[in-house]
């Protein structure tokens, strides 16, 4: 895989566009439980946000960097600085409001 293409995390949150990163873990039944949620999310926020998911066993080292000790964890980025985190599930309009009121 040509590694050019890759998109860093760090060129991810840098967006000028909303990043909402969804911090979870296969073996998590709240993430899990959470994600026909993300995907909905995903689905009304096409082109005006972006929504990642991040596994905290296969990306330790950023884990850690933003503290995220709970999962899910959820944080919205814009230019690489954090506007909103919450750690624990949450409803789809909870998290449209969120990132709708950041754009």
């Amino acid at each position: 895989m040509d590694k050019t293409n890759v998109e860093t995390f760090q060129d991810l949150i840098g967006s000028s566009v909303p990043v909402l990163v969804d911090f979870y873990a296969d073996w998590c039944g709240p993430c899990k439980a959470m994600n026909p949620v993300i995907k909905e999310v995903a689905q009304k926020l096409e082109g005006k946000a972006r929504i990642i998911k991040v596994n905290i066993d296969k990306a330790e080292e950023t884990a850690i960097k933003y503290g995220v000790s709970a999962v899910p964890t959820f944080m919205l980025f814009k230019q690489g600085q954090i506007l909103w985190r919450h750690a624990g599930m949450i409803d789809k309009d909870s998290l449209l409001k969120t990132i709708e009121a950041n754009r």
